[in-house]
């Protein structure tokens, strides 16, 4: 079944149901009242007869009950009336009877009775019929004595007539807002079938890979939050696109620059190995090329060597030795093994750091990462000038590398963390950071210690990389 007959059904059911209750509690309210509405107009006759109808000396002023009972004849009320012994008084001409005895006890105490009974009517013809009949039993005492009881009926058919118009008025009103209900519920139902309908599009949309759709999300309910979920959704998954296709085209390139690193070396060793063959290097030539060799295949190996540290690093396998050590010592270590690269640059490296600096880092590793960014500093810096400083910060321990070098776009800054990217291609082939993979394991490094790299670089200006390491107090939170 489809979900406009299921959410129709469901709403004609809810109505109808409240329709129901409401019109049978009408019925039941309109019923009682007449009947209520019936016996108090039956004990104003009787209280009227009682001031009107029996004289002072005892006897029945027959003709201001006929008079009574010609007005209401329209409602076919009729007046009894009983002495104190039961016996009935008027009217004469009918047969003689009397009040049941369950009633007359309660008269006799002085209270009044109203009942549904049968009754026997006189006719037009001087017979009597027999009807179901609303009946009112006023008793009249005088000095504590039952002196006679004054009887007011009225056939139920003449009450029910009225409570059937009631309920044929309640029947119409029950078929109109039925009929009502079935439009109104099927022009609800649409509309939430349409909205739902609209996302299932959507979804079909998504499917097919076109992750640009629009919803309409204006609303409070649940299905104008499920299409603002669907956009948020649908924008995540054109995010997630455009990452999955720049990764690929970083794997691509990954790839064609990892080929290109090995192909270099390897080339080189090919070519100098069939010149050993061949006998086309000289003599004097071949300590050379054997050396040259020796240096392509440690290049090979040392690529190998960081693209294993890499990954293991990247997926966690490498488990870092934290300790706290004096920082200043680590950075002077550091500008003396490459004072020689600096000068051969023309650049000059400075340190600028308290004595009393600590880092919270495995101590390796904290090498490692000033080592690299160093020497990237140092090799796109010409007759320029590198600063490292390091400073105590806010429960951490903060460094800054800066150059004066050539400086990178925004579009660079964003790719330097990625493996075999250079942001000078013209340098893949010097000797210092030629793998490309550098950067990307510092990234990774200070990830696993729980701190901090930022980049901030102008071209033709120079490059700061800003680095915080959390001190031991703060990286046991984290």
């Amino acid at each position: 079944m489809k979900l406009i007959y299921q959410q129709m059904i469901g709403f004609l059911s809810l109505i109808i149901v409240a329709l129901s209750v409401v019109s049978l509690m009408f019925i039941s309210i309109t019923t009682n009242n007449a009947w209520e509405t019936n016996s108090r107009q039956l004990a104003g006759y009787t209280e009227t007869l009682e001031q009107n109808a029996v004289l002072s000396d005892m006897t029945i002023n027959t003709a201001f009950l006929a008079n009574n009972e010609r007005l209401l004849s329209g409602q076919q009320v009729q007046f009894l009336i009983y002495n104190s012994s039961n016996q009935q008084r008027y009217p004469f001409q009918t047969a003689q009877g009397s009040i049941p005895k369950k009633y007359w006890k309660l008269l006799k105490k002085g209270e009044s009775v109203s009942v549904r009974a049968t009754a026997s009517l006189p006719t037009r013809n001087g017979h009597n019929r027999t009807v179901n009949a609303a009946i009112y039993y006023r008793p009249v005492f005088y000095s504590g004595k039952l002196l006679y009881v004054i009887e007011a009926l009225e056939p139920v058919e003449t009450i029910q007539s009225a409570i059937n118009k009631t309920q044929k008025s309640i029947f119409i009103a029950f078929v109109i807002s039925a009929l009502t209900a079935v439009v109104l519920s099927y022009f609800i139902a649409r509309r939430q079938v349409e909205r739902i309908n609209r996302l299932r599009n959507a979804t079909h949309e998504i499917a097919q890979g076109n992750y640009d759709v629009e919803l309409d999300t204006h609303g409070r309910d649940e299905i104008s939050e499920l299409a603002a979920d669907f956009g948020d959704m649908t924008t995540a998954l054109q995010d997630s696109e455009k990452e999955i296709e720049r990764q690929e085209e970083r794997r691509r390139q990954f790839m064609a620059d990892a080929a290109h690193e090995m192909r270099t070396p390897l080339t080189t060793i090919n070519g100098l190995l069939e010149g050993l063959a061949y006998d086309a290097i000289p003599e004097d030539m071949k300590a050379k090329s054997i050396e040259l060799m020796r240096n392509e295949t440690n290049r090979l190996i040392r690529l190998v060597n960081e693209n294993l540290d890499y990954e293991k690093i990247r997926t966690g396998q490498i488990m870092l030795k934290k300790k706290t050590f004096n920082a200043k010592q680590v950075l002077l270590n550091i500008s003396n093994q490459l004072e020689k690269k600096a000068t051969d640059a023309g650049d000059q490296l400075t340190i600028d750091a308290p004595d009393d600096l600590t880092v919270f880092a495995d101590y390796d590793r904290f090498v490692q990462i000033i080592f690299n960014i160093v020497q990237n500093a140092i090799q796109f810096t010409q007759s320029g000038t590198i600063k490292v400083v390091g400073k105590h910060g806010f429960h951490q321990s903060e460094f800054s590398i800066s150059d004066t070098g050539i400086g990178m776009t925004d579009d660079q800054i964003k790719n330097i963390w990625e493996r075999y990217y250079k942001a000078d291609p013209s340098r893949k082939n010097t000797k210092y950071g030629e793998s490309g993979l550098g950067l990307a394991i510092v990234h990774q490094l200070i990830t696993q210690h729980g701190g901090t790299i930022k980049v901030e670089s102008t071209p033709n200006v120079g490059t700061t990389f800003t680095i915080t390491f959390p001190d031991d107090s703060q990286a046991k939170d984290m």
